[in-house]
Formats: structure tokens, sequence, C-alpha cells
């Protein structure tokens, strides 16, 4: 897939109040993939330009992009990332390497320098993102007055502190997921199919880079996901009992359909009602309370990290559910392919944005 980045920053200062903005696009339509900003701190221009930079080909990577063009305002980087110009600055010699290190995962990377007027999406990302940290919201009046701006306590969002990234894998095919069985405790194996879409998987989150650990259920088919993730992205995978799938007691093995006719009103009930256990297993309450103690590890030890989580279907679908805070119906409404890959952010003080669900184009 081809994309274009258009990435800009600003500083109030320089060096001062600083943030960056990125848009990735469709090379071929135009239309907006992703969006990235955030506040710097103080910081120079040239850094916040190189933070742009970096954020839109991470958001390119996350998208599985193959081919970047990288449009960009700022003279310096264009240069400096095409290797015409050196890098001398020793604050932009770390910033330069990330960049390079990040472009590399591609298959091809171009540069382009742009006159400001047709960088207008990017520097208003940028802006916005120094606004929100200066606590800053801007309001447009009626017609024919000027605009306005007042101070705020809060973001626009309300979200707090650095948020702890996690990607959600689902796991790899295995003969019971071909077959459409219900797979919940039994342990089968990724089938040559299955570890070919581990491997698709782990190559891009390699790409996306940054990633500081791997967490897993235990059960094989998971854990041999993650494996292809850890060793890919340098780090080790630890199993956590939590993110094991849904205990489906005597149903285990068992199509939808074997399920409807052995227990047709239990099953009945068990689709509508969240409380409601399998016979001998567990409800999706129960599951979603694991999930959530679970996760409330994970960001405890992670916190501000960026973490693969490779798990099953009903858990991953629990984890989006806590970052979209709504009720247990997203769980019938929500597909969730193998091997697919959502993104969720948790802030520490509560807050949550799913970035991504359900994509797949790693397997392409």
């Amino acid at each position: 897939m081809k994309v274009v980045v258009e990435a800009d920053g600003g500083s109030r200062g320089n060096p001062g109040p600083a943030g960056y903005g990125a848009v990735v696009r469709d090379a071929a339509t135009g239309a907006v993939l992703a969006e990235r900003s955030a506040g710097l701190g103080v910081a120079t221009n040239n850094v916040a330009e190189y933070q742009g930079l970096i954020a839109g080909l991470r958001a390119a990577a996350e998208l599985g992009a193959s081919v970047v063009d990288v449009r960009m305002d700022s003279k310096l980087v264009v240069e400096q990332m095409s290797g015409r110009w050196q890098v001398k600055h020793p604050s932009m010699q770390p910033l330069a390497r990330e960049a390079r290190e990040v472009a590399g995962a591609f298959d091809r990377v171009a540069y382009e320098w742009i006159p400001r007027e047709r960088n207008k999406d990017a520097d208003r990302l940028a802006n916005a993102a120094m606004d929100e940290q200066a606590g800053i919201v801007r309001t447009v009046d009626k017609p024919g007055t000027s605009s306005a701006e007042h101070m705020t306590p809060s973001s626009w969002s309300g979200a707090v502190g650095e948020p702890t990234r996690l990607y959600l894998l689902r796991h790899g095919q295995t003969e019971l997921s071909v077959e459409r069985r219900y797979s919940g405790r039994g342990n089968p194996p990724l089938t040559e199919v299955g570890r070919r879409q581990a491997e698709a998987a782990a190559e891009r989150l390699a790409k996306i880079g940054g990633v500081t650990a791997v967490v897993s259920s235990p059960l094989d088919r998971a854990w041999q996901t993650a494996r292809a993730v850890a060793r890919s992205a340098g780090v080790e995978a630890t199993a956590h009992d939590g993110l094991i799938e849904t205990d489906f007691g005597a149903w285990e093995g068992l199509t939808f359909a074997e399920a409807a006719e052995r227990d047709p009103e239990l099953h009945r009930r068990w689709l509508g009602d969240p409380s409601v256990p399998t016979p001998g297993g567990e409800s999706f309450d129960q599951v979603h309370r694991r999930v959530r103690k679970a996760r409330d590890e994970v960001l405890a030890r992670h916190g501000g990290g960026t973490v693969v989580v490779v798990s099953h279907v009903t858990p991953i679908k629990s984890l989006v559910r806590m970052g979209l805070d709504v009720g247990p119906s997203l769980l019938f409404r929500l597909h969730l392919d193998l091997a697919s890959l959502s993104v969720v952010e948790f802030y520490p003080d509560g807050h949550a944005s799913v970035r991504l669900v359900n994509d797949i184009s790693h397997l392409d």
C-alpha cells in the first residue's frame, strides 16, 4: 500500500511550547487514513518537525504501508532525511537516527519539500496540540467577528498523562478455527497458515517499532503468535492467565449449531445475557472481570509503554469494550478476524482512546 505522510511541527518561542501534527493519506484518493498530534513541552521548531515526521511514519507503519511519500515544509528535515545535508546539531542526531530506523522498515520512502500553504492540515494539528497543551480552547464566532480563545483546566478530550498503547493481536489460524468450532481452554496449535499469519503480524509490528513488552495468553495458539512478535520486536514475551479465552465448558469443540442443538434454552439465554455461563464454563461477565484485572496489571507494570497483547476473541473484544466504555452488546456486534490487529490507548486518569479495530492489512 502506498501512502502520503504530511508532517509539521512548531514552537512558540523557538525554543518554547512545542507540538507536532501528521496526516497519513491514501496516495491514490487523498483520503485521510490517520492523524497524529501531541504537545512536546518546551522544544525547538526543528525538534517538533522531526517528531511530526516520526509520528507520521509510525502511523503509516500501523496502517501496513509499504511505500511512503513524505511531504513537509521543513527544508532542513527534508534535506537531511534525503541525505543531501549533514545532521550536525547534537539534538537533531538522535531524532534523525530514529526517523531513519522507522523509515527503514518500508520498501521505499521519498521526501519532498512543499510550501507551507500546502501543508495546512499538519500545521493545524500541530497548533491544536500546542493549544491543548497550554489549555487553550479556540472557538469560531459568528461571521464578521473575530475568533476567541479562553483557558480551561482540562484538554479537549479530558485525558491527562502519558497513555499506555495496547496493540491487541488475535492469534493465527488453528484447525478448530477453520471448522468454526468453539475453542476456549482447548489447546490446538497453529496451522501452517496460522504460523504465516503470526509472522506477517510480527513483521508489521516490527515496522511500528517502540514495542516495550509482549504479553500473551499462555495457550499455545496465542503463545506461538506472541513468540513470533517478540522475536521481531527484540523483547521477551510473558504469559498472563487473565488473557485466556472464555471457558466454553461442555461446548468446547462444538460448532454454534451443535451447541444450540445440545442445549437450546441455555444457548439462547447465553447469547442474550452476559451473566449466564456456559455449561461447566464461564459467563462473559466473568471473562470481562478477569480481563479487566489483567489489563490493570499490564498498565501498572508497563505504564506509558507500547505493549503487544496477544489473545483471543473475547478478551480482545473486552479490552476494546473498555476502551469505548460501552456495554456487552459489543461482544455480539464486533467481528475479529484471525491475526487481526486493534489498538487501544489507556490513560492514567481513566480515559481511553480506540485507534484501530480488526485491521488485517498485513495479511494481504
